[in-house]
């Protein structure tokens, strides 16, 4: 590598968002060089190989630590490589996991060392936080959008590994200020329902989207929970990452941020995009709630943007319904071509 060659460190960089992260830094700047962490507990080689297909790139000639992100030694690491920002994406995404221990071990307890090796080094820190850390607030009976301060009450275990990280960074800062100091440019992103291309990997985590639309490709009629009228706030991953990018821009004002739409779809409007997007009219099949789901889950979300694009700059770039029939026809064409080169 050439001294000018710019270095970026994506941790989760073969998971469902990384990979699309790794790709979308690619095309800005072929000529980096990216590091993904990763211990390939739920990424895989073929998230980042399809990724920078998908982005008609050329094949990935970066480097791959196979490991924890708990089992690096960060300081020498961001001294040696200099990088130009990190990108903090691993974690353990389940919000079904109920193992506390494995969850804290995994997503919260290494970022103390991560936030302050970058700190200490004065590099760029991204990280991904989530809408889980908000649980069921008061604005979700009121279905008004989540403002950053209504988070902290988080209804699973990873909500609140997830919180105990924006706790940390608020922790830091407070420090600082206290100090008189600058804040480092450190910025945490809540991310909300991310849906799109490369997700398929993630399995039953994988989104609404991605599921209802290949129910109704097989055939089937799309299940949803009686009556299809929860609302969450789907987020694009292509508006994703542009805001992941931006969080490392130079300028912009550190702190924890919402990352979604800034708007809210049923499940029911999910069906009627996809729908749409394929040009049938399939109606959902409606089941009750498993008992056990319902002291936990989240009937309502919606990212309140206002300070993202005050402290950021950013925006989302798609309407979720615009995005989701994109999506759902992507969905189709993959599978027509998979059928294709299988009977071929």
């Amino acid at each position: 590598m050439s001294d000018a060659q710019p270095v970026y460190i994506v941790t989760g960089g073969a998971g469902f968002i990384g990979a699309n992260l790794v790709a979308t830094l690619l095309r800005r700047e072929p000529d980096a060089h990216i590091y993904i962490v990763d211990d390939f507990r739920t990424g895989s080689y073929a998230n980042i190989v399809e990724a920078l297909t998908r982005a008609e790139l050329p094949p990935f000639t970066g480097s791959v630590l196979s490991d924890s992100v708990g089992d690096l030694s960060w300081q020498p690491a961001l001294v040696g490589l200099q990088p130009k920002a990190v990108f903090h994406l691993a974690a353990i995404t389940d919000t079904l996991e109920f193992d506390e221990q494995k969850m804290l071990r995994a997503n919260t307890e290494p970022f103390a060392d991560i936030l302050e090796a970058c700190v200490e080094c004065d590099v760029p820190l991204v990280y991904a936080s989530s809408a889980a850390t908000y649980g069921s607030p008061p604005h979700a009976e009121d279905h008004i959008p989540f403002p950053l301060e209504a988070a902290g009450s988080p209804n699973n275990v990873y909500g609140f590994s997830k919180w105990l990280m924006d706790a940390e960074v608020f922790r830091f800062f407070k420090q600082r200020h206290a100090q008189g100091e600058p804040l480092p440019h450190v910025v945490g992103l809540r991310y909300f329902n991310v849906f799109g291309s490369g997700e398929a990997r993630k399995g039953k985590m994988a989104s609404m989207v991605y599921h209802l639309t290949n129910q109704i490709l097989d055939g089937k009629r799309p299940r949803l929970f009686k009556m299809g009228e929860h609302q969450r706030d789907q987020v694009y991953v292509d508006d994703v990452v542009a805001c992941t990018i931006a969080g490392a821009q130079a300028g912009v004002t550190p702190g924890v941020y919402n990352l979604g739409s800034g708007q809210t779809t049923s499940f029911n409007e999910i069906v009627d995009a996809i729908n749409e997007a394929l040009g049938t009219s399939v109606e959902p099949e409606y089941f009750e709630m498993p008992p056990e789901m319902v002291p936990t889950y989240q009937h309502y979300t919606c990212a309140d943007m206002s300070m993202t694009k005050k402290g950021l700059g950013w925006s989302p770039s798609w309407s979720p319904m615009d995005a989701m029939i994109r999506y759902a026809r992507q969905i189709a064409t993959e599978r027509s071509h998979t059928r294709s080169a299988t009977n071929a």
